[in-house]
């Protein structure tokens, strides 16, 4: 059975099971529960359960005959009404959230004071992290990254560009003080953007960390491939940073 049929099928809402049990059944046409479970390699006492979640989800029937119940596939074009109608569960739910998110953030704010911390792993994780920025700043606010290094991962370089439009249209400035060896089309494309002013540091020193700061939190960042993002919650913590940041800043020059 082709893996990348299954992870399709999966990506749109089936479970892996589901997914194999349905593409057998496309193969075999009607049958029983017995060649279903070989072809799909889903274990007989399981195939039931399956085929009734199919069954819930308009992708699979079943019809008796001589005391024997045969299931069938139904035809793979309906897969678009299934998925007509996951999209309109999901207009509802996103109208319910919207209704429950100001609770959930009473709660959020109800948390006693201190410090909070947060460990990402991976890019993916270092965006999460980073999201928190479009959560706590809002327009005419600014964020502020220093010892920026150069990690020429296309990755990154083509989620940071997209990110800096967005911040552009959020009106969210932010200044940045880069290392040394940063190449300087990094730093040209950076003050290429509005309400963005990149620096390089007025010292030659390269750390291995920069720190995003902004609002009430604090990003320790460790560059690599596969980042390590430590998210500190603290207002006294990121202020003290911001007072480190202006410090270099002011020791700077603009970039030419």
């Amino acid at each position: 059975m082709d893996g990348m049929d299954t992870q399709l099928l999966e990506k749109i809402g089936l479970t892996r099971g589901e997914a194999r049990v349905y593409l057998a059944l496309l193969k075999l046409g009607a049958s029983s529960t017995g060649p279903v479970a070989k072809a799909s390699g889903i274990s007989r006492s399981k195939v039931y359960a399956v085929m009734d979640k199919l069954a819930e989800k308009g992708l699979a029937s079943h019809v008796d005959r001589r005391g024997v119940t045969y299931y069938h596939a139904v035809e793979p074009s309906k897969i678009k009404d299934y998925l007509q109608e996951r999209e309109e569960e999901l207009k509802g739910l996103e109208a319910e959230f919207e209704e429950f998110l100001p609770k959930l953030l009473s709660y959020a704010q109800e948390k006693p004071a201190g410090h909070e911390i947060n460990i990402y792993q991976g890019f993916k994780g270092h965006r999460i992290a980073h999201e928190q920025s479009y959560h706590k700043l809002k327009r005419g606010d600014e964020y502020y990254v220093l010892g920026v290094p150069h990690v020429p991962l296309w990755e990154h370089v083509r989620y940071w560009r997209t990110d800096h439009e967005r911040r552009e249209a959020a009106g969210i400035g932010c200044r940045m003080l880069f290392n040394r060896d940063a190449p300087r089309k990094l730093l040209m494309n950076r003050n290429s953007y509005r309400l963005c002013e990149a620096r390089y540091m007025p010292i030659d020193v390269a750390m291995p960390c920069y720190f995003t700061m902004f609002a009430d939190t604090t990003l320790i960042t460790l560059p690599a491939k596969e980042p390590i993002t430590i998210e500190v919650v603290s207002k006294g913590t990121t202020e003290s940073f911001m007072a480190y940041f202006r410090g270099f800043w002011e020791l700077s020059k603009p970039f030419r």
